[in-house]
């Protein structure tokens, strides 16, 4: 009774959010979830070249209900990996997907304050931290009266995650719900 409730709450949530499978086939939506999954476990090892790859990977995949999320993720990577001005171009990719991301949009923002934040613009960061904490308070903007390496390696702080591990599992499993539901003709 309680998987029957899971299911039928991941389906909801697919049709409440506006990102079911129509545009996704069910093949290029399972690959695209198996390497962000696995560039979330690398980047938690301290392995972000490797994350980075496997999120590239996903992105070349074109599953497009995935795209916010993988953007996301790979722009906590590339702060991580020093590549501040790709990430922001990361961060901006995820934050131009529509529909109901807030979860995905305010890690965006967050990552998008990192990377502004190591580049010496600190102004910019600020908003950016201002946009994420508004839609998520618990993404609270970290000191800016702190010295910040510029260009010397990624700011030390906690990298986020783009949603946290317990929500990542469950999008996964609304959208392999939805697949096995709307994804075959």
């Amino acid at each position: 009774m309680q998987i029957h409730v899971i299911f039928l709450a991941m389906i909801v949530l697919v049709l409440l959010t506006g990102h079911g499978m129509a545009e996704d086939s069910p093949e290029s939506f399972t690959a695209a979830g198996a390497l962000y999954s696995q560039s979330v476990d690398l980047a938690g090892e301290g392995k972000y070249q490797e994350a980075l790859d496997a999120s590239d990977k996903a992105l070349a995949l074109n599953a497009s209900s995935l795209t916010g999320l993988i953007q996301s993720n790979r722009a906590g990577i590339l702060v991580m990996l020093d590549r501040n001005e790709e990430a922001i171009t990361a961060a901006d990719a995820a934050l131009a997907v529509n529909g109901n991301l807030t979860g995905v949009h305010s890690v965006s923002w967050y990552n998008k304050g990192n990377a502004l934040r190591a580049l010496g613009r600190i102004a910019e960061a600020q908003d950016a931290y201002a946009h994420a904490y508004a839609l998520d308070n618990t993404l609270v903007p970290p000191d800016m009266s702190a010295d910040v390496p510029v260009r010397n390696g990624p700011v030390a702080s906690t990298p986020k995650s783009p949603l946290p591990a317990g929500l990542v599992l469950v999008a996964f499993g609304v959208m392999c719900c939805a697949v096995m539901v709307f994804g075959k003709d």
